[in-house]
């Protein structure tokens, strides 16, 4: 049977990029998405879920709304200069008459966990905020999840919005300490092996070029995206940074190098703020669990995402166009 999955997620495009991979994988079910703010608002980002799901003929997943701000501060605006105005790098997809459900993303987490308690697992590729407030609203969550997988990072490598902090766990430090203290477990995707794993012009023209509405619109908003990674590879590709956690969440994707070991997040207001650190010592001879860790930090992955997100997603059977309007 499909293991039921929890998305909790940013919709910008590699959001909607992880979105589309696990709507392509029959190894799990997607049971509940929940919105939070960060590469654009909650509010933006669970619109721009709808729109996204209604595409792929999947009006079946509900979607909720959760944190516009971060436990600590007010939303800064996202980042517009990496996925565009509307997080979907400005293309136009058609409206939905879908509409989130009537509760936020944290209520849905809970009670999703009582529903499915002991086998839900969580994809998180967002700042951490509603995972944070969920917690804050009942610890005794953390003991009904089976498995936390969250894009998040920076373990050797610098960060993307300051020179310690990874986005998503920048953008709110405390919830992401309060996610990787909590007593469940965790598989941190840090920026370590998503900036390792590209996708490149010819697989984002191949996708442009499918029969599937969800497919061929990711590849049409990789566009915005591969014009913003041009500063960091030197050509027109990117980074897979959300699908390549979502991957591994589903098994897609296998860790090579991933030691479990202590993590704390800086949640000072110095320099460090939003930085992840992760205790690697003791590693040279190869990776070696810490006892009672709880979070394992992917540093390597076997093989490359590319090839077989494009496998999964060019293989989507398209959808008939009553299953995309009410």
């Amino acid at each position: 049977m499909p293991r039921p999955v929890y998305f909790d997620c940013d919709t910008g495009i590699d959001d909607s990029m992880a979105l589309a991979y696990l709507l392509a994988s029959p190894e799990i079910e997607l049971v509940g998405i929940g919105a939070v703010h960060g590469n654009v608002s909650a509010t933006q980002g669970g619109r721009n879920t709808l729109q996204l799901l209604q595409l792929a003929g999947r009006r079946d997943v509900p979607v909720a709304i959760g944190r516009n701000d971060p436990l600590v501060g007010e939303f800064d605006g996202g980042a517009p200069h990496v996925h565009g105005r509307n997080g979907i790098g400005e293309i136009e997809i058609p409206e939905t008459d879908m509409t989130p459900v009537n509760e936020d993303a944290a209520d849905m987490l809970l009670r999703l966990s009582h529903e499915h308690a002991g086998a839900l697992e969580v994809v998180a590729v967002g700042p951490l905020t509603n995972l944070a407030v969920a917690l804050q609203r009942d610890p005794s969550l953390a003991e009904r999840i089976a498995q936390v997988t969250a894009m998040g990072g920076a373990a050797l490598v610098p960060g993307n919005i300051t020179s310690v902090a990874e986005a998503n766990i920048g953008h709110d430090p405390e919830a992401a300490q309060a996610v990787v203290s909590a007593s469940w477990s965790v598989t941190l995707v840090p920026l370590d092996t998503t900036l390792e794993n590209v996708l490149e012009e010819a697989d984002r023209l191949r996708l442009c070029a499918a029969e599937h509405p969800l497919a061929r619109a990711v590849g049409e908003m990789l566009d915005y995206y591969f014009d913003f990674y041009v500063a960091e590879y030197g050509r027109r590709c990117s980074a897979m940074h959300d699908p390549l956690a979502a991957a591994i969440a589903v098994g897609g994707m296998l860790p090579r190098v991933a030691p479990a070991v202590p993590v704390e997040v800086d949640v000072t207001d110095g320099p460090g703020r939003g930085q992840t650190v992760c205790d690697l010592r003791g590693q040279r001879q190869g990776p070696v669990d810490h006892p009672g860790a709880n979070v394992r930090v992917v540093l390597e992955t076997e093989g490359q995402l590319a090839p077989q997100l494009l496998e999964r997603l060019l293989a989507m059977p398209v959808p008939a166009a009553a299953d995309r309007v009410a």
